[in-house]
């Protein structure tokens, strides 16, 4: 299995209900195909560069997961039949990258943990 990171944009008219379902359907893909969800994130709403769809913000999440490589094209098909997704895009990651990756979740949740104190 391979590792990936996928950020995507889902429209900001979804409910917090809608969106929980939204990304529900992403991981229940991953783990039903095999796959292991790594870590995920709720980067929540947030401005656009440029308007998409005529929408100037959306909410953006982050899935870093391990996948066979010939899921991959069936799970992009999913995204972009989604209407509510507006962009997305998955990245391959090396063993470098998964590395960097460990190194931010931890110090994330370091910093989670102080804010909480």
């Amino acid at each position: 299995m391979s590792n990936y990171e996928t950020v995507f944009i889902s429209t900001p008219v979804l409910s917090n209900d809608e969106y929980s379902k939204t990304v529900k359907k992403y991981t229940d893909f991953i783990e039903k195909n095999g796959g292991k969800l790594v870590s995920k994130e709720d980067w929540g709403i947030r401005t656009l560069a440029y308007p998409i769809q005529k929408k100037t913000t959306g909410f953006y999440t982050l899935l870093e997961y391990q996948l066979e490589g010939a899921l991959l094209k069936k799970f992009e098909v999913e995204f972009k039949r989604d209407e509510n997704i507006m962009r997305f895009l998955t990245v391959a990651l090396d063993k470098h990258a998964v590395k960097y990756a460990e190194s931010r979740r931890t110090r994330l949740s370091g910093k989670k943990e102080k804010t909480e104190v």
